[in-house]
């Protein structure tokens, strides 16, 4: 089981994709695996041949636990039976019996996460009520909800009742809380005019069809991507009490989940792919992360996330650094700003730019000098 976040402890096999006898390659998907924040696509780490299927649809282990077990092509097979499964405590979680004496489908072969069991017995609900939208139709957490209560009467609007607390708003809170415990953070901001940049990406719509066109998120990562080549320490790791710097530049973009809170999958490579190949690759996955459809490399990969609330109207953020990672870039909304151009104070589409990072790895000054390349790289968007 490998870990898919700094938090994580540990995860549910959701499904196998793969049989004994089976051959596959690295980066190969052989399951599906269950963390508290979203369901993600398991890969191979090596190329093999399928000896055995150590671990049961459904069972919780801790990470670094066996779950597959392969040789190599030419390589005898494991001395262990290669169709038997081993159990892998904790075992399996039982989902609850249905009251019904005669129920139309035993809840024991209905697809579900443990998660989504554990809501269902708590709330009271009947799985085999529910309608499934996780992987192959798996019911998951988002689909177990307590049943609607209709008022007596018509109400006065009432006040929301607070949030509920969450596997997903649990495993953000560890994470962060743990980053600003052990990461001693800096802050700088930055406003930055997108006057060329967006004028640049209007003519540059114009002439393509709606498919094809490029939002200003996807310039902003390409900026942050080269930027990064020149204040490369804000590009890597801090583990075990040192820094590991990333030759990849591999950005965490922060999508914001339908059901509540935030992940930050990778798009790989950043640096050496155009603001198209950035579009595509950022459509793609925010759908996918909203499918649950999450490649675990991508979950792991990341070397520095860029998160923008500016789609929510606020001016700016100020976001923690999702460890083991040693900065973070943040954008607010796009808007106009007086800006002195010249001798004239002239309105100016702008954003604000910040970044927050390790001071084990860097300082004020390499941070500002990074916000100053960023700067610089979007005025002149026809080289990007």
């Amino acid at each position: 089981m490998p870990s898919l976040g700094a938090d994580m402890e540990s995860g549910t096999l959701v499904e196998w994709k793969v049989k004994v006898g089976d051959h596959v390659a690295r980066g190969d998907v052989v399951g599906l695996v269950e963390t508290q924040k979203a369901t993600m696509e398991l890969e191979s780490f090596v190329d093999g041949i399928i000896d055995a299927l150590v671990v049961e649809p459904g069972t919780k282990v801790p990470v670094g636990a066996v779950l597959v077990r392969l040789h190599g092509a030419g390589e005898p097979a494991s001395v262990e039976p290669p169709t038997a499964m081993a159990p892998v405590a904790p075992p399996p979680l039982q989902p609850p019996p249905l009251p019904a004496p005669q129920p139309a489908q035993p809840v024991s072969h209905i697809r579900s996460s443990p998660a989504a069991r554990k809501r269902a017995r708590e709330i009271g609900i009947e799985l085999a009520t529910l309608h499934g939208t996780g992987p192959h139709g798996a019911i998951v957490l988002r689909d177990v909800q307590a049943p609607p209560v209709a008022p007596a009467a018509p109400v006065a609007p009432a006040r929301k009742a607070p949030p509920t607390a969450s596997p997903v708003r649990d495993a953000i809170a560890a994470a962060m809380s743990r980053s600003k415990r052990e990461i001693p953070h800096y802050y700088l901001a930055h406003t930055i005019s997108l006057k060329h940049a967006l004028t640049w990406l209007a003519d540059t719509n114009a002439k393509r069809p709606v498919q094809e066109r490029i939002l200003a998120g996807a310039v902003l990562l390409r900026a942050v991507a080269l930027a990064l080549w020149e204040i490369p320490e804000l590009n890597g790791f801090w583990i075990d009490g040192a820094y590991r710097a990333s030759e990849e530049v591999h950005l965490g973009t922060a999508i914001a989940l339908r059901t509540g809170g935030l992940i930050a999958p990778a798009i790989l490579d950043a640096d050496d792919k155009s603001v198209d190949q950035l579009m595509k690759e950022l459509q793609d996955l925010v759908a996918r992360t909203r499918a649950g459809r999450l490649r675990a490399s991508e979950m792991t990969a990341a070397t520095i996330t860029v998160t923008s609330r500016g789609d929510r109207g606020c001016e700016a953020v100020w976001p923690v650094i999702n460890p083991p990672q040693v900065a973070i870039v943040g954008f607010g909304a796009i808007l106009e700003r007086p800006w002195v151009e010249g001798s004239a104070v002239v309105p100016h589409p702008t954003v604000v730019a910040t970044l927050a990072a390790d001071h084990r790895v860097s300082d004020g000054h390499r941070g500002g000098l990074f916000l100053s390349a960023l700067d610089r790289i979007l005025q002149e968007p026809h080289k990007l």
